[in-house]
């Protein structure tokens, strides 16, 4: 969107006030909200303002910013976002707006705004040499399934070609702008089909039939209906589970004292932690010295000569680590670590280390 700017000072009117009809439009439009929201009729004063000028006039938006008790800059923000507003002069018989979105772009808006260039000024939010025409090309206007169109001041012309334009504009030069029927050009009523209406032939038929469901309806409204089952039994499901079976009995509202009820007779067995606590005998019944298995020929893989024998190894049985093959980090019968780990166990320490 491009910048939206007032006009120049020079063009700009002095004062402003509305008609006495829109002034007393505006008082009263002004009622329709609720204490201290007034200033949401911001955008129909402003829209009334340019109907009265042609324009909206900085002096407009100040007398309309003061009716409504807000800042100057609300209604200026308010006055410059919406396309709607006019910041500068327009032609004062007709200002043609070109929708050049893409359904009408494609449907021959490029011829349109040429007969605009040609007819009024070759740029657009400029005024003729009368001061009486002035165009803008602008956004979706609504009417997309008769493109192209042009919207003149509140009113749409739709289903245009560039030599209908032409005599259009003609016509709201010479004044006469009332007499040109709104809507379609090309003789179809809305946006029935180009040929011919495909539906909604009959008309009346469609009418009464309308009219025969309405009656029918209330007919029904009014006539009372038969009941297949009883109103009680209206809302409860037909069905033969025990929940729903009227033959059981629901528990007595009636309740007893606590010392009159009777409880159960089996008693449940004291907690006995010992018992708990102990694990399955088949678990601590096992024998803990267990048989290793006899390696058969073949397993490379089994270190221990013991397997090769079938040897029972218990607990007791601890073999002493060959000298040799202790690692360096292993201390030796004597109580001294062998290797470079340390010191030896019992060596004096040096005097002067700490």
């Amino acid at each position: 969107m491009s910048v939206r700017r007032l006009a120049a000072a020079e063009v700009q009117p002095t004062g402003f006030a509305f008609s006495n009809d829109n002034a007393a439009w505006a008082q009263d439009f002004i009622t329709h909200y609720p204490d201290g929201r007034q200033q949401s009729a911001v955008i129909p004063l402003l829209m009334r303002a340019q109907e009265q000028e042609g324009w909206v006039t900085k002096a407009a938006i100040e007398t309309i910013a003061d009716m409504l008790g807000m800042p100057y800059i609300r209604a200026l923000e308010v006055a410059t976002f919406y396309t709607q507003f006019q910041l500068k002069p327009v032609g004062t018989k007709a200002h043609v707006q070109v929708c050049g979105t893409t359904p009408c772009m494609l449907r021959g808006a490029g011829d349109l705004i040429e007969v605009c260039k040609s007819k009024i000024h070759h740029d657009q939010f400029h005024l003729n040499d009368d001061g009486t025409l002035s165009w803008e090309e602008v956004e979706c206007l609504g009417a997309c399934v008769n493109a192209p169109m042009v919207m003149i001041f509140k009113d749409t012309y739709e289903d245009l070609t560039p030599e209908r334009l032409a005599e259009i504009i003609d016509v709201f030069e010479a004044g006469q702008g009332a007499q040109v029927p709104v809507g379609p050009q090309n003789g179809r009523w809305g946006s029935i089909a180009k040929d011919k209406q495909t539906a909604l032939l009959d008309e009346q038929a469609v009418v009464d039939a309308n009219n025969d469901r309405k009656a029918k309806a209330a007919a029904a409204a009014v006539a009372p209906t038969e009941a297949d089952t009883p109103p009680s039994q209206a809302a409860k499901p037909d069905t033969s589970a025990i929940e729903t079976n009227a033959a059981v009995k629901s528990p007595s509202p009636e309740k007893v004292a606590p010392g009159q009820e009777t409880g159960s007779k089996d008693v449940a067995p004291a907690y006995d932690k010992k018992a708990a606590d102990k694990a399955d005998p088949r678990v601590e019944g096992g024998d803990k010295d267990r048989e290793r298995p006899t390696a058969q020929p073949g397993d490379a893989d089994v270190k221990s000569p013991e397997l090769h024998k079938g040897a029972t190894v218990s607990a007791n049985e601890k073999k002493p680590l060959d000298e040799n093959k202790r690692p360096e980090s292993a201390p030796s019968p004597e109580g001294k670590t062998v290797g470079n780990t340390g010191p030896e166990a019992g060596a004096p320490e040096t005097e002067g280390e700490e």
